[in-house]
């Protein structure tokens, strides 16, 4: 799977090859040292750029490192066209004159600088000087790979919980109703309980606590009939994915939840170590734990053995009953971590959140190599999957593939997965 998501990458990085504007911070200190060099420290400078977050950065950096070069930038604009013609009209109106105007790659496409010494004589020639442009591909770019890694945390943290239950032989379709439940509850405890939009952060990680406890007691429940009295976990599963969605429905009568305040998009939002993404960091931080009890700790050698053999796990002393009850509540735990965390990306709890995840849950599962009959799987292979999956999604998004063209790719692709288990299987 390694492999695979590497040639993937690789894909994509060939396919996504354009022209770019070095809008980096390195780049804008190169195009302060091109004015200098050009019109010395009395060089009179407008900056303008179309007030794009990158955008801004890089006016930020350029004029650091004109005012590093001892060049005091006469006016720094970011926003629209007009914006920049009261500024080149003020500066007109002062008698200043100008030499240079630095602008970013959109900028300094604007009529408004095609002819400034007819429109406004009194600036004089000045030159319009953009940064230079580079080929990189759209996939490698830092907001894009980060982008890609916070879009699959959701479903990659849920997917630990799949793995468990699958490698039982087992499956969870309640998982994207739980993870709805879980952003519902939790904004509702919020705005009921802890204070609202005034809430504190002890009162809001008691509603999140709160909200993944019930999702938690929903896993027991369907561990304690799948195992009590043998039903298919496929039925009991879609049965309780079907009541989980209308309870959520229900307590909202059908609306979102957004009385919360703008502390709780810390998690979903927040950037921590490395600049990496909250969210990104959880889902790691889970992966790294549930990788160690997969292959350090009894209870992950029984959910191989139940997974692999089920009569001689019982035989050879395993409760089976009791591993099973941990995978479906490990799931449902973390379905509504899931939720918890989609609530915090977007300041709401909505009954609508969730729709499909199952799918794509199990989607990460199988693609990781996790056998569906149970017993053959890993942690990291299904983390692999679920950046397989997102690395598919957002290299078709950026190549402008049409969404059911995308379905037909991704659904080719865990038909794929599927097929190749199978044949491993009858090879053995």
């Amino acid at each position: 799977m390694g492999l695979v998501l590497a040639g993937l990458c690789l894909f994509f990085s060939f396919a996504t090859i354009k022209e770019q504007s070095a809008m980096s911070e390195a780049g804008a200190l190169a195009l302060a040292e091109t004015i200098f060099a050009k019109h010395g420290n009395e060089a009179r400078v407008l900056v303008a750029t179309a007030g794009l977050p990158e955008e801004v950065a890089f006016a930020a950096a350029l004029e650091r490192g004109l005012e590093a070069a001892g060049v005091q930038p006469l006016a720094v604009v970011s926003g629209e066209p007009r914006e920049a013609r009261a500024a080149l009209e003020r500066i007109a109106g002062e008698g200043a004159g100008l030499d240079v105007i630095a602008a970013s790659a959109s900028a300094g496409g604007w009529l408004l600088f095609a002819d400034l010494r007819t429109d406004i004589p009194a600036l004089g020639d000045p030159e319009l000087i953009i940064p230079t442009t580079r080929k990189w591909p759209d996939f490698l770019k830092k907001d894009n790979l980060l982008n890609i890694a916070n879009q699959i945390a959701v479903i990659a943290i849920m997917a630990i919980g799949m793995t468990l239950v699958i490698l039982t032989g087992g499956i969870d379709l309640s998982v994207g109703s739980l993870l709805a439940l879980g952003a519902v509850i939790a904004s509702l405890l919020i705005r009921e309980l802890a204070g609202g939009e005034q809430a504190g952060t002890f009162g809001m990680i008691l509603a999140c606590a709160g909200a993944i406890t019930i999702c938690g007691l929903l896993g027991l429940v369907t561990g304690w009939l799948v195992t009590r009295f043998h039903i298919a976990p496929f039925l009991v599963t879609l049965a309780l994915m079907l009541m989980v969605s209308g309870v959520a429905y229900r307590i909202t009568k059908g609306e979102s939840v957004y009385q919360v305040p703008d502390s709780f998009t810390w998690l979903g939002r927040g950037s921590g170590l490395l600049g990496l993404p909250n969210a990104v960091i959880l889902m790691f931080f889970l992966y790294g734990l549930a990788h160690l009890m997969m292959t350090r700790m009894v209870i992950g050698r029984h959910l191989y053995a139940v997974g692999g053999n089920r009569v001689a796990a019982r035989l050879s002393g395993i409760p089976v009953e009791r591993v099973l009850l941990f995978a479906y509540v490990m799931s449902a735990l973390l379905a509504g971590l899931g939720g918890v965390v989609m609530a915090s990306q977007l300041k709401s709890g909505s009954p609508t959140y969730g729709d499909m995840y199952e799918l794509y849950v199990i989607a990460a599962v199988v693609v990781g190599g996790t056998s569906l009959s149970g017993g053959r799987g890993s942690m990291i292979g299904t983390l692999l999957g679920a950046f397989t999956i997102a690395v598919i999604q957002n290299g078709m998004n950026l190549m402008n593939v049409e969404s059911y063209t995308q379905k037909i790719v991704l659904g080719s692709v865990i038909l794929g997965a599927v097929w190749l288990d199978r044949v491993r299987r009858k090879g053995e």
